[in-house]
C-alpha cells in the first residue's frame, strides 16, 4: 500500500464525497479515483461503495479505516519529528506566488535572495489567487505574490507592487503575428480563449472588458482554467488569448506573444499584482524578502 493511497482512501471515508475531498487534496476527481482503485486492487477488496449518489464504505473499508488512520497518524508525526529535527538551524519562509509571478518575478529573487540569506529555507507553492490568500490566513503561507481582490480580506494586508503588461497569445503563422503592437479593435472577431471566471477572476475580466469598453462582442471558443492550458490551446490553433507578459516564460512552442495597447481606464488593474501576509504579524524572514523585492522593484516591473 501507498500512502498517498491511504490518505485518498481516508479522506473519501471521511468525507463520502469524491468531489470536495478531491478539493480537499487539491486533485483531479479522476485522479482521487484512480488511487482508490489502485489501493483496492492491491488489497482485493472494495472498500467504498459508490453511486450516482451516494458514497459508502464496505464492510472491508470499516475495518481499514481506523487502521488507516492510525497509518497516516504516525507518518505525520515522525514527518513533524524529522521536519523540526532538519529545522532547528534554519529558517522556513512559505512563499506563494500566482503562475505569472512565479514565471517572472521570483526567478528574479530567488537567486539573490538565497545569496543574502542562506539560513532561510524557501518553500514555493504556485496556485491562484483564490487559493492562496485562505492559505494566508489559516497560516500555510507567510507571503504570496497575488492579484489583490476588488474585496480584500481585513485580516490580510497588501501591498501593491506594479501593473503585468498584457500581451496577445496567438499562433505563429496567424496574421496578428506579424504586428509589433495591436489593439482590441484588431482582435475583433478573432476565435479568443479566455480563463474561467470562478478561478481566475482577473484575466477574465481583463479580456471580457477590453471588448465592451470598445463597443465590440468577444467570440470566445473556449474556456480553460489552467494559463499553461490556454497557451498550449493557442499553440495547437484554436484562436488567441489576452495574457500576462511573463506567460510568455511558459516556453510552449508556435506561439507568438505581440504587446497590447492597453487603454487608459481602469481595467489596467486587473494585471496590478500585490504582495499580501497576514495583518498585524511579524516575520523577519518575510521582511527581509519585502526589503529585497523592493529594492528591485523597478528592474523587475521592466521585465512584466
Amino acid at each position: 500500500m501507498e500512502f498517498l493511497q491511504l490518505r485518498c482512501f481516508v479522506t473519501v471515508a471521511e468525507m463520502l464525497h469524491f468531489g470536495k475531498a478531491a478539493q480537499h487534496l487539491e486533485m483531479l476527481p479522476a485522479s482521487l479515483g484512480r488511487q482508490i482503485r489502485l489501493l483496492e486492487e492491491r488489497l482485493g477488496v472494495r472498500l467504498l461503495s459508490r453511486t450516482t449518489r451516494n458514497v459508502a464504505l464496505t464492510e472491508a473499508g470499516s475495518i481499514l479505516l481506523p487502521e488507516a488512520l492510525e497509518i497516516i497518524s504516525r507518518v505525520e508525526r515522525l514527518e513533524t519529528r524529522l521536519r523540526d529535527h532538519k529545522n532547528q538551524k534554519a529558517v522556513a519562509l512559505r512563499i506563494g506566488a500566482i503562475d505569472s509571478a512565479a514565471a517572472g518575478l521570483l526567478p528574479q529573487l530567488l537567486p539573490q535572495f538565497r545569496d543574502l540569506h542562506p539560513e532561510i529555507v524557501v518553500q514555493l507553492i504556485e496556485q491562484k489567487t483564490i487559493r492562496l490568500l485562505p492559505k494566508i490566513l489559516s497560516g500555510h503561507l507567510d507571503i504570496a505574490i497575488v492579484r489583490p481582490p476588488e474585496t480584500p480580506d481585513r485580516g490580510l494586508e497588501f501591498h501593491p507592487l506594479f501593473h503585468e503588461t498584457a500581451v496577445v497569445a496567438c499562433p505563429e503563422g496567424h496574421a496578428l503575428a506579424e504586428y509589433e503592437e495591436v489593439d482590441v479593435q484588431q482582435l475583433a472577431d478573432q476565435p479568443l480563449i479566455v480563463p474561467d471566471r470562478k478561478s481566475r477572476p482577473h484575466s477574465h475580466d481583463l479580456s471580457m472588458q477590453l471588448f465592451i469598453e470598445a463597443g465590440l462582442s468577444a467570440r470566445v471558443v473556449q474556456i480553460a482554467e489552467e494559463k499553461q492550458t490556454i497557451v498550449n490551446l493557442v499553440g495547437r490553433g484554436m484562436g488567441i488569448a489576452i495574457v500576462p507578459r511573463w506567460a510568455s516564460r511558459l516556453g510552449v512552442d508556435g506561439v507568438r506573444f505581440v504587446p497590447l495597447r492597453m487603454p487608459e481606464s481602469p481595467i489596467r488593474n486587473k494585471l496590478a499584482l500585490a504582495a499580501c501576509w497576514m495583518r498585524d504579524t511579524k516575520d523577519p524572514a518575510r521582511d527581509a524578502f519585502m526589503e529585497l523585492l523592493m529594492r528591485n522593484i523597478g528592474t523587475i516591473a521592466e521585465t512584466a
